[in-house]
């Protein structure tokens, strides 16, 4: 399994793009969340090697903008450029939400003919654009086993644990301190987990964590100036970081 940190900047990072993950085994390639400029993040973190044709599924782990800005982008990417359905898999909840985030700026097609000019507008629907998958508690997609549970977090948000053919990787989303939450992440081979203010977990608690358990984690959605003093308790991701899983 390969892990790469495509970002791993919070909704106000000057220095980093927003956190987005790439989970690749054998012939899949799943994106975890997606903050615009989504093909430029995918470009330089894995230089060249992936484009948004090469991802077999989009997760949506929540709807805030820092992790889903690139959803219209990368939708209309599907449709005019690989003329296929943006396949995106989400909690019922995010799901729900999904087409009324972007609706406005989707639900109408201007048509032209051949020389250009303005022929018929249509209407879309989400179902015309995206080929959605609700995420269970737990399900295969590609070659992994995927669950999924909800964190604490201001909107449905949703915490996720992959299982590929020898590896493990847990992601904590966005969320408050949640040791349940900890726990379920703790038999990963690897643990992203974030850290920031407000609504979300303080680092200060994870340092408290078990040393094992602080020896696989890493961690994401950090503001800015956080790795400048940061004591090295916990390892911090970069964007484009990779992580390549190798069990024994």
């Amino acid at each position: 399994m390969k892990i790469t940190a495509l970002g791993t900047g919070d909704a106000f990072s000057a220095d980093r793009y927003s956190s987005c993950l790439l989970v690749e085994e054998g012939d899949t390639r799943l994106l975890i969340d997606c903050p615009h400029p989504i093909r430029k993040i995918l470009k330089e973190s894995t230089k060249g090697r992936v484009d948004v044709g090469d991802i077999d599924a989009l997760i949506l782990t929540h709807l805030h903008a820092d992790h889903a800005s690139g959803v219209e982008g990368f939708a209309w990417f599907c449709r005019f450029a690989l003329h296929k359905k943006a396949r995106i898999c989400a909690h019922p909840g995010v799901l729900e939400h999904l087409w009324g985030q972007v609706q406005g700026s989707m639900s109408e097609l201007l048509h032209v003919d051949d020389d250009n000019k303005p022929h018929h507008r249509s209407r879309l629907e989400a179902d015309d654009v995206f080929d959605t998958v609700p995420l269970t508690s737990s399900m295969k997609i590609g070659v992994f086993d995927v669950e999924s549970r909800l964190t604490i977090h201001h909107i449905p948000t949703t915490a996720l644990f992959f299982r590929g053919q020898r590896d493990t990787f847990g992601y904590s989303a966005d969320t408050a301190f949640d040791p349940e939450l900890i726990a379920w992440l703790a038999r990963g081979d690897v643990v992203a987990h974030e850290t920031n203010f407000g609504a979300h977990t303080p680092y200060a608690k994870l340092r408290d964590l078990p040393a094992e358990l602080r020896k696989k984690m890493r961690l994401i959605h950090w503001p800015d100036g956080f790795d400048i003093d940061h004591d090295g308790a916990i390892a911090v991701l970069h964007d484009g970081d990779t992580i390549e899983l190798q069990a024994t």
